[in-house]
């Protein structure tokens, strides 16, 4: 039996172009070409019934070897704590102070972005320390 190699991670959202842009500006993601015919996503959109337009986004890693980043726009609003969220490895191989000075700096350029810090997750016995944030819709994903 093969194993499954690729996936793509999916968010439930009300903007997924917003969205899509501000986890493109994350991760230094790129926003696909637009269907074969299309000049760009407007005239794709516009090619849409009404109630289609703007419905989805996505984003793909420039390398080809992170996921790719789906987004449906969904009518309800987030309610509770993602169940599934994204670390994103800002701080990777780093420890102590060396480590929160880049979460720090790196925060602060998120937040630019329209993220929002929730807290500072300290280092322990068993782990280094994280940041806590939500993306411009609420979704949690730490900051790692």
């Amino acid at each position: 039996m093969a194993t499954i190699k690729k996936f793509q991670v999916t968010f439930d959202c009300a903007e997924p172009r917003r969205v899509a842009r501000f986890w493109c500006e994350v991760l230094g993601y790129v926003i696909p070409q637009p269907p074969e015919g299309f000049a760009d996503w407007e005239e794709y959109d516009r090619a849409q019934p009404p109630e289609e337009r703007g419905s989805w986004a996505a984003c793909l890693d420039p390398d080809g070897v992170g996921p790719r980043l789906y987004f449906q726009r969904v009518p309800e609003g987030k309610t509770v704590k993602n169940r599934v969220h994204l670390d994103v490895r800002a701080g990777t191989g780093l420890v102590g102070a060396e480590r929160l000075a880049v979460l720090e700096a790196e925060c602060a350029r998120l937040v630019a972005l329209g993220a929002v810090r929730v807290r500072l997750l300290p280092a322990d016995e068993d782990n280094e320390s994280c940041i806590v944030m939500q993306d411009i819709e609420g979704n949690e994903f730490c900051l790692d």
